[in-house]
């Protein structure tokens, strides 16, 4: 007999944006009454909602929940930016490597998988054209250190076999529209996703197929008893056999891994949708992605109308907060700090406004493990993304859901063999370093 307490629920900061550039949708009840099922998911997210796929494809026959504290899309999903990298895309790294050449290339492998898994399911549920864009992504070098950084990411790439493509000023302009940027380094497996459109297509090809999910319905209390689990939420409560956390950080809240968990705090905004005018006046081909050639600069992203409108998306500004939410006043201060980073890329653009701005949540561990695995009888995880919650969300959701199930794949092995997330400082130390590293960081990779 186990009973977990959540300490905290899901809060966000601003609109998600890739939500909002969509048409409304309906909304979808929230659990009420006292239900049952084979298997509760805890979180509607890349690896909730991977979880349930998985689970469906193994056998359909079971009655599985999916419940989900915000409006799907609303959460953690719709604030990302949207890039299913396939190479190693370590954050807490230097550069991006991993761990090592054997290390990264069974990383690689299963990201492939996962980004496969995706574009099934796009395929299979008839997801409008654009939610998933096979079209690869960039790391921009904004200056010599950021050039010096392509250099050195390449010759890791060189070892692992693996294609990219170094691009100079020209050939970055005439793909961005910017002459912000000395070079880049062109890698063909990243997958760029609508994350709403992507999150809610996917539920509703699974609620086609029996899944039932239910929307403002966050999981305050977790017990077991001799029959399997009760999930109790502010309307109603839902039994079932077993049950996968799939809520990311929010592991911590029900006093998994406490002190070993980062909560880092991104932002991003959205612009208004360009005129045709401004869209001449940029030229640069109609959607592309940049990742920053340091992994603390800027992620940049242009869309066309198959996302939502033609818009550019920009994220960057991260600092710690271990109680996993930001304050309206430190998205108003990282969006000033973008709206520059901004027209430093895009002067022709000065006139086009923000139309969204957003906080999101990544949560870290310090050895960048992620925790995928039995937590106790009939209890799993898939959490602890760090900050690749598109293909390690999607992973960690589909090894969630064979372990629910018996099941032994390349996926669940590559987890179990990961360490557990080490421990950090004690709090207040934990946030006071953490804070300044992420400082002096940002501070050297500020033309990135």
């Amino acid at each position: 007999m186990s009973r977990h307490d959540a300490r905290r629920q899901p809060r966000f900061t601003g609109p998600a944006g890739w939500a909002a550039i969509l048409p409304s949708e309906r909304r979808r009840a929230a659990l009420s009454g006292q239900q049952g099922c084979d298997i509760a998911i805890v979180g509607a997210g890349y690896a909730g909602l991977s979880a349930a796929r998985r689970l469906k494809q193994v056998d359909p026959g079971l009655d599985v929940v999916l419940l989900e504290a915000a409006q799907l899309g609303e959460g953690g999903t719709g604030r990302n930016s949207g890039f299913m990298i396939d190479l190693p895309h370590e954050l807490t790294a230097s550069g991006y490597e991993g761990g090592g050449e054997t290390r990264d290339r069974q990383l690689t492998a299963l990201n492939r998988q996962a980004i496969d898994f995706a574009a099934e399911a796009v395929a299979d549920y008839a997801l409008p054209a654009g939610t998933l864009q096979r079209i690869g992504k960039v790391n921009g070098a904004g200056s010599e250190v950021g050039m010096a950084a392509n250099h050195a990411y390449a010759g890791h790439l060189q070892a692992l076999g693996e294609r990219f493509e170094m691009l100079d000023a020209r050939a970055m302009r005439a793909l961005t529209g910017s002459d912000y940027y000395l070079g880049g380094l062109f890698t063909p497996g990243t997958a760029l996703i609508q994350p709403a459109g992507y999150a809610r297509g996917l539920a509703t090809g699974l609620e086609r197929r029996g899944v039932r999910l239910f929307e403002r319905s966050g999981v305050t209390r977790i017990e077991s008893d001799a029959s399997g689990w009760r999930l109790s939420t502010a309307e109603g409560s839902l039994r079932a056999e077993r049950v996968i956390l799939a809520n990311n950080g929010h592991l911590e809240s029900f006093g998994f891994e406490r002190g070993r968990l980062m909560h880092i705090m991104l932002n991003a905004c959205m612009t208004a949708e360009l005129s045709p005018d401004q869209i001449r006046a940029l030229g640069g081909a109609e959607s592309w992605g940049i990742t920053p050639a340091d992994p603390m600069g800027t992620t940049v992203r242009r869309i066309g109308p198959a996302q939502g409108g033609n818009r550019i998306v920009i994220r960057q500004g991260g600092y710690y907060r271990p109680e996993m939410a930001t304050s309206a006043a430190d998205l108003a201060r990282v969006t000033r700090r973008m709206r520059e980073k901004f027209e430093a890329r895009f002067p022709m653009l000065k006139a086009v406004p923000f139309a969204q701005a957003w906080s999101g949540h990544l949560c870290l561990s310090r050895n960048a493990a992620s925790v995928m695995r039995a937590l106790e009888p009939g209890l799993y995880a898939a959490c602890v993304q760090n900050g690749l919650g598109t293909v390690r969300g999607t992973l960690s959701g589909i090894g969630a859901a064979e372990l629910a199930c018996g099941l032994q794949s390349d996926i669940t092995r590559y987890f179990a063999a990961e360490p557990a997330p080490a421990r950090l400082p004690p709090h207040p130390f934990d946030t006071i370093g953490a804070n300044a590293y992420l400082r002096v960081k940002e501070w050297q990779s500020r033309r990135e």
